[in-house]
């Protein structure tokens, strides 16, 4: 062992390059073993350290968005929903539309895709980068109530107004009273500008007003959420209910 190695894994520990100084041995071998050159071989080590660390805040990001486990979007099954089709789904995975702050509102009866389609552009925002937080309605509105007087309230409001995605599942499917339906329109009035939001809902926007029981306040929050946004409205059977497991079924296909 080179007697350099524990001098080069305390400066990287110092210089904050953690995952240089725990493999420095495999790449000094691996330079040996090459005979790269100095200025390649620096790149190649600073290469290394911006990759793993690139994996470590892509887990991260996903741990805090919060995720259904089923969100692969190459998996998507096109056969039981209509309302978006192929080409018009890799267009939105290209992601372009949240580089200039766009909103996507899905809409439809449950089981249709709503829940899978968002999480599945949020997985994809989160391979790129982005910043992206899944959270249905009682979750923002739990940390509106509360981002006063609890600590952990606090850091999910932080997180989620920086956010550069929130993807709203089953808004307006139970009715909101009027001050959680005023908590929900100052959030989304605060970041709408400088945030994409992926709404999912089974109301259609003119039935908001019903769940909010303030047609006022229901065509303010419209107003900011479809001023630069894509309705997709999806029909079909639920998935769910026709690809439903039982208990006996699992069982016996496991006994196989």
């Amino acid at each position: 062992m080179s007697q350099y190695i524990p001098q080069i894994k305390r400066h990287a520990t110092r210089l904050r390059l953690s995952s240089i100084g725990s493999n420095i041995t495999a790449l000094l071998e691996e330079a040996a073993a090459n005979n790269p050159s100095y200025d390649e071989f620096i790149y190649r080590v600073l290469s290394y350290e911006v990759k793993e660390r690139d994996i470590k805040q892509e887990i991260i990001r996903l741990s805090l968005a919060k995720l259904p486990l089923e969100h692969d979007l190459d998996l998507y099954d096109y056969s039981f929903t209509s309302g978006i089709n192929a080409t018009q789904l890799h267009q939105l995975r290209e992601l372009n539309w949240m580089d200039h702050c766009y909103n996507l509102m899905l809409s439809g009866p449950s089981g249709t895709g709503k829940t899978y389609i968002s999480a599945g552009l949020g997985y994809d925002a989160i391979r790129k980068g982005y910043k992206v937080y899944f959270r249905n309605v009682s979750d923002i509105l739990y940390t509106l109530r509360l981002k006063e007087t609890i600590t952990s309230s606090a850091k999910e409001y932080k997180r989620l107004t920086e956010a550069q995605l929130i993807i709203i599942d089953d808004v307006m499917t139970l009715p909101l009273n009027k001050e959680d339906g005023n908590r929900f329109f100052v959030f989304i009035n605060q970041i709408y500008e400088t945030t994409s939001f992926i709404i999912t809902t089974n109301k259609s926007p003119a039935e908001w007003a019903k769940s909010l029981d303030d047609e006022t306040l229901a065509t303010a929050l419209l107003d900011r959420l479809l001023y630069k946004c894509q309705l997709i409205l999806l029909k079909g059977n639920s998935y769910r209910m026709q690809n439903r497991k039982t208990i006996f079924e699992t069982l016996n296909e496991n006994n196989k």
